[in-house]
């Protein structure tokens, strides 16, 4: 394995390019598939996004962001809901069937980490019959126990299919994200218990790297920086009989202040060197 075929490149991988840029220098470079994000899909125009990668021959391997089911109140409830509803209208106008979901994180003055994880599992039953009218599966992503308390209650795999599972595998299930699991030493019999319930909906990579930013949420590495082993977690996802596409997904200042085509070949290099 040592072509582009199965990369797809996370919009915000190379955040400094517009959406016609990202276009044009994915075309460029030979990689057919994008992983998006609902903000500048949406300041684009949703259809004309649609259209625009379309024409170029690009398909979206995930739409980003639904999620944030943990408030108390049942007015922010219920707008989560109606945005998660949005968002899955949008993933089905980019005609991609996978809606990345980031939970949401503990309520002001709440320490209830069950309660939250339920309040989650509630909102997927409404949302995940509605989704799978639209073709769209939603793909909790347990993100690294870090962003607990602000972001995400669901901080490992099994967490994440303790969850997924609970519903048909055709509706919710999981991201393997590189950058969130990698410390974790259930990971590998995690990834294979999802794999099993055709519940990997998702594959990223990104690489961990110390130390922290300030901001840890723009604190992940470029590939071959860090501490992940990329090619063991490839060949883990592999073994579940996933063969779908593996994003890269990386929030990092310094690559964002470089020149676009310039990181897109870096990683589609690094991708080669450390994943393939």
């Amino acid at each position: 394995m040592t072509d582009l075929s199965r990369l797809s490149i996370n919009q915000e991988t190379v955040k400094q390019w517009s959406l016609p840029e990202l276009t044009e220098g994915c075309v460029k470079a030979g990689i057919d598939k994008v992983g998006l994000w609902r903000a500048p899909a949406q300041e684009y125009g949703v259809e004309r996004t649609a259209q625009l990668l379309a024409d170029a021959g690009l398909s979206v391997t995930s739409l980003c962001r639904g999620g944030f089911f943990t408030a108390l109140d049942p007015a922010e409830r219920a707008r989560a809901l109606d945005d998660n509803r949005a968002a899955i209208d949008e993933a089905a106008v980019l005609s991609t069937d996978t809606l990345v979901l980031v939970s949401g994180g503990l309520p002001a003055g709440s320490r209830d980490l069950h309660g939250a994880r339920e309040r989650i599992a509630e909102a997927l039953a409404e949302l995940g019959p509605y989704a799978q009218g639209q073709g769209v599966r939603l793909a909790i992503e347990p993100l690294h126990p870090m962003f607990a308390s602000d972001r995400c209650v669901v901080s490992t795999l099994s967490q994440a299919l303790d969850i997924a599972e609970r519903f048909p595998a055709e509706q919710v299930g999981v991201v393997v994200d590189t950058y969130h699991i990698w410390w974790d030493d259930q990971a590998a019999a995690q990834i294979a218990r999802a794999g099993a319930g055709g519940r990997i909906h998702s594959f990223q990579l990104a690489d961990w790297i110390t130390p922290l930013p300030a901001g840890v949420l723009v604190g992940r590495g470029q590939l071959g920086d860090g501490s992940v082993d990329f090619r063991a977690f490839r060949e883990m996802v592999e073994a579940t009989g996933f063969t779908g596409p593996i994003e890269v997904e990386i929030f990092n200042e310094g690559l964002w202040a470089r020149d676009g085509a310039e990181v897109l070949a870096e990683v589609a290099a690094r991708y080669v060197e450390h994943a393939c």
